[in-house]
């Protein structure tokens, strides 16, 4: 099945509901949404594109977006979403890699790809985004079959060159059923916040919204802006969002500086990077029980474990704060288990490799069938991340099984440390790596952003009062913000490059 047919569908149920808004601004009903997209994907066959041919789309968060999306898929193309915080050369990389047909792009970055790359491109505020929806329209949404790719997502590259996930419509359809079973749920009186990049977490999950008939949003500013996602909130009501965990926190210290409880917030989904407790108990604290954690990667899109917005908001359970720490249960559509290096399965309560199967995850890397046979080993997918599974399918996470440090044979797991730091009130941000030692092999070193004047000594204490010995700093370098990638996540890759210049 086309995941777009969802799309096609519900036009028919409810072409006159709204669908898509800039700001407050009604851009198109849902039958317009419907006819865009078939216009679309007119103008792409018109262009050559066939059905399995690959679409770019860097570009902001404009409504344009959503439509080109559908216009691909309804022409049976592979969508290739690429951040819109990149270089043009990084995008220009990525549509070579993809071997695109095409790729639309919106105002400003439209140049910025223009001088690198040899793709076509339609920059959807000219005359060629008129000219492709000029074209005679598709009749109807093209066949396509549940492991036909239709989304081909580049991984964000901390660690060298993006890898291209191929991402099925089964993949897609099983991901978005388990976020209505795990996540939350979603009406058409709903409306989807695009605070967040739509090539990524926040613009995948348009799908269920699609589905259910819920109305589309993109801030007029064309991203994250904590009074403008306030005053959004206040005018639709019931909102649905997405976040990073750093979005969370400044959205709370935004809500308290001005005074409100986000009113009309329905749902904060957060994902994508570590949450810490003390940061998430805050957040729970100010706007009530509104968020709900999912675990997952691009291999297997937002897909692996969920902790619904009540067991966040728990303060009954006696193991309350340990599951908090968690990143909750197996979604409905995937198995998870815990497994040494040699794969064989660990015990509940052991640390080890976070391995997945099922529906929504990947066949495997384009074009890179080494990386592929190293990631998907007998049908699991072998995530890279060390964590824990507790008695009851609690996962824990612990890192990336590159991050852990290795002092004197005993292994140190970096967010440990950093939600210790993070309890003191000087700490606002900290991000912990391993810094080679002569004896012990690496040592434990902070990367700390303080609200003060920060206090070696005072940090030292705190730990020794919260962790083993062994496991504290024996360094500590302040930094006025934390190096991360388009995405929010810290590079810890550049903190241990700054290792080096020291």
């Amino acid at each position: 099945m086309n995941i777009a047919a969802w799309l096609e569908r519900t036009a028919r149920m409810s072409p006159d509901a709204g669908a898509i808004f800039l700001g407050r601004a009604q851009d198109a009903t849902y039958g317009q949404f419907h006819e865009r997209a078939l216009a679309v994907a007119g103008g792409l066959r018109a262009r050559g594109v066939a059905p399995g041919d690959r679409v770019g789309l860097f570009m902001k968060n404009v409504p344009q977006y959503l439509i080109a999306q559908y216009g691909a898929w309804y022409a049976g193309a592979v969508v290739v979403p690429i951040n819109a915080k990149l270089h043009g050369r990084e995008a220009a990389w990525i549509l070579g890699d993809a071997d695109a047909a095409l790729c639309f792009t919106s105002p400003g970055l439209h140049e910025a790809l223009s001088a690198h790359a040899d793709v076509a491109c339609v920059n959807v505020a000219d005359d060629a985004w008129r000219t492709i929806q000029e074209a005679p329209p598709l009749a109807a949404v093209t066949p396509r079959a549940p492991d036909d790719l239709s989304w081909l997502f580049y991984t964000s590259g901390t660690t060298g060159r993006p890898k291209g996930v191929m991402i099925t419509n089964r993949m897609l359809s099983a991901m978005a059923l388990s976020y209505l079973a795990d996540v939350d749920e979603v009406t058409r009186d709903d409306a989807a916040l695009y605070a967040a990049p739509l090539s990524h977490g926040a613009g995948i999950y348009n799908l269920m919204h699609v589905l259910k008939g819920a109305r589309h949003v993109l801030p007029q500013g064309g991203g994250f802006d904590e009074d403008e996602i306030f005053d959004l909130a206040r005018h639709f009501g019931r909102v649905h969002m997405f976040a990073a965990p750093t979005m969370v926190k400044r959205l709370t210290i935004a809500a308290k500086a001005a005074g409100t409880r986000g009113e009309g917030l329905r749902s904060i989904v957060y994902g994508g990077g570590p949450m810490y407790v003390a940061d998430i108990i805050e957040a729970v604290d100010h706007f009530g029980p509104i968020f709900v954690q999912i675990y997952g990667q691009g291999e297997c899109p937002m897909c692996i474990t969920a902790l619904n917005r009540d067991a966040v908001a728990d303060r009954a359970d006696p193991r309350w704060r340990e599951r908090l720490a968690s990143v909750g249960r197996a979604q409905s559509v995937v198995e998870v288990a815990i497994c040494d290096e040699a794969g064989a399965p660990l015990p509940a309560g052991q640390v080890g490799e976070i391995v997945v199967r099922g529906d929504a995850v990947m066949p495997g890397y384009w074009n890179n069938p080494e990386a592929s046979a190293r990631t998907i080993v007998d049908g699991w997918l072998r995530t890279g991340d060390m964590g824990c599974l507790d008695a009851d399918g609690f996962l824990t996470l612990k890192d990336r099984s590159k991050d852990m440090i290795i002092s004197g044979g005993t292994n140190i797991y970096p967010r440990e440390v950093e939600e210790a730091l993070l309890l003191h009130p000087m700490v606002r941000e900290v991000s912990v790596v391993g810094r080679p030692h002569p004896d012990w092999g690496e040592d434990v070193v902070a990367f700390v952003v303080a609200d003060a004047e920060m206090d070696s000594a005072a940090l030292d204490a705190h730990c020794l009062d919260h962790i083993a010995r062994f496991k504290r700093p024996k360094a500590y370098f302040a930094l006025r913000e934390l190096p991360k990638n388009n995405y929010g996540k810290v590079l810890k890759t550049e903190l241990r490059k700054m290792l080096e210049d020291m």
